[in-house]
C-alpha cells in the first residue's frame, strides 16, 4: 500500500560504526560538511531521549536508464552532455520518501491502541540511516561505504521513523546480514579520485558527490580531469557494484528524469534555440545557458538545487572544459559563448572556472 521496497525495526543503541565517527572527522574527511560533527549522531538516543523503536524504511530509485558507466566518455559524444546522479533526475526524494513516512505513521496509529511520539527524518536530522539500515537487517555496509542489499543492491533512499512505541526489532540475536562484498574491489578501482583510502573508509574531500554539491568553492586543480563530466553528484561506486547489475528497476513516476520543453534563449548576445532536454546527461550547452532564475524555475522541487546556481555552473564549467569539443561539433559555438560570457563575469570562482575550461576547447 504505502509502496516500500523493504523495511526494518531496530532497537536504539550505541552502534559499532557510530563510535568511529569521531576518529574519521578527525582525519579531517569530512570537509566542509561541519554537519556532520553533530554529537547527536552517535547515538539516536540523544536526537530522542524517549526512544523506544526506529523504523527504517527503504524505496528503489534504480529507474531504467543506462549507468554512467555504460554511457559513452564525453569525449565520445558528438553533442557534451553531463552526468547528474541518477537520484536527483526526478522530484526530490526527500518530499516523496516524507510523504510516504508520514502516511506510514497514520496507519501506525490507526492501529496502535497507545499514544506515542514520533520524529520523521530523511537524510535531513542527526542520524546515520546507513548504520540504523544494518542494525533493521536491510543490508550490510559495502566497501564504498553505502548500505548494500542482496537483492536491490544500493539505488535505495532511506528514511527512518524514531518512535516511542515498543517494537519488536526484525534482526534477532544471529545480528545484521553478513558483508557479502567478499574479495570484490570494483568500486574502490572504479573511482576516478581514488576518495576510498582504504575498503570501507572514503575521504569525502576527494570524491566527486562532494566535490560536485558540497564544496562551495573552486575544485582543486588535481581533481577536475577526474571529475570528467560530472555536473552533480557521482554514481559510479554504485554503477560497478556486481550487486546492481540484476537490481529491481523502479516505475515511481516521481523518479523518472525530469524533461524539459525546447525552448528560446539568449546566450552571449545571440539568440539560440534549444531542443527538448532532460536530467539524464543533459546536453552542457543547456546546462551552461541557465540563468538563476531559471535555476530556481526549473529544479524547484529538485534535489539539484542543493548545490545551487553558482555550484552547478562552476561544475558545468569543468565538464566542459573535460568535454572535447571542437568547433565542428553541435553545441560548440553555444558553450564557447557560455563560457566566455562566465568568464568575463564579477563572480572569481565562475570566472576562474570558466577560464580552465576555454584553456582546453578550441
Amino acid at each position: 500500500m504505502l509502496g516500500f521496497d523493504l523495511c526494518g525495526v531496530v532497537s536504539p543503541d550505541k552502534f559499532p560504526e557510530l563510535q568511529n565517527t569521531a576518529e574519521w572527522l578527525a582525519r579531517g574527511y569530512a570537509g566542509e560538511m561541519s554537519y556532520l560533527s553533530d554529537p547527536r549522531r552517535t547515538d539516536p538516543r540523544t536526537a530522542m531521549p524517549e526512544i523506544r523503536s526506529i523504523i527504517v524504511c527503504a524505496l528503489n530509485y534504480n529507474t531504467a536508464h543506462p549507468y554512467s558507466t555504460d554511457t559513452i566518455f564525453p569525449e565520445q559524444q558528438e553533442l557534451a552532455k553531463g552526468w547528474i546522479s541518477r537520484y536527483a533526475w526526478g522530484e526530490d526524494y526527500h518530499d516523496v520518501l516524507k510523504e510516504k513516512l508520514d502516511a506510514l505513521v497514520v496507519v501506525l496509529r490507526e492501529r496502535s491502541s497507545q499514544p506515542f511520539d514520533v520524529r520523521v527524518y530523511v537524510d535531513t536530522g542527526p542520524v546515520q540511516e546507513r548504520v540504523l539500515g544494518k542494525y533493521a537487517g536491510l543490508g550490510w555496509l559495502g566497501k564504498n561505504t553505502l548500505l548494500l542489499n542482496q537483492t536491490l543492491g544500493s539505488f535505495f533512499f532511506l528514511g527512518v521513523i524514531l518512535t516511542t512505541l515498543d517494537l519488536e526489532p526484525t534482526v534477532g540475536a544471529e545480528g545484521p546480514p553478513p558483508d557479502l562484498c567478499g574479495s570484490c574491489t570494483r568500486c574502490l578501482d572504479a573511482c576516478p579520485t581514488q576518495a576510498f583510502v582504504e575498503p570501507y573508509v572514503m575521504d569525502a574531500r576527494k570524491c566527486i558527490s562532494y566535490l560536485t554539491i558540497e564544496l562551495r568553492g573552486a575544485i582543486p586543480e588535481e581533481f577536475r580531469n577526474a571529475m570528467r563530466n560530472h555536473v552533480f553528484g557521482c554514481d559510479i561506486c554504485q554503477d560497478v557494484c556486481p550487486w546492481n547489475r540484476r537490481a529491481p528497476i523502479s516505475n515511481v513516476p516521481q523518479f523518472q528524469p525530469k524533461a524539459f520543453p525546447s525552448h528560446e534563449k539568449n546566450v552571449g548576445g545571440a539568440s539560440a534555440s534549444f531542443q527538448a532536454d532532460s536530467l539524464f546527461l543533459p546536453s552542457l550547452e543547456w546546462v551552461l545557458s541557465l540563468s538563476e532564475d531559471d535555476f530556481r524555475d526549473l529544479f524547484r522541487g529538485s534535489a539539484v538545487r542543493r548545490a545551487k546556481w553558482r555550484g552547478l555552473m562552476r561544475n558545468a564549467c569543468i565538464a566542459a572544459g573535460n568535454s572535447g569539443t571542437k568547433p565542428e561539433l553541435p553545441g560548440h559555438n553555444r558553450i564557447r559563448r557560455a563560457l566566455e560570457g562566465l568568464a568575463a563575469c564579477g563572480d572569481s570562482l565562475l570566472a576562474e572556472s570558466a577560464q580552465w575550461a576555454l584553456s582546453r576547447i578550441e
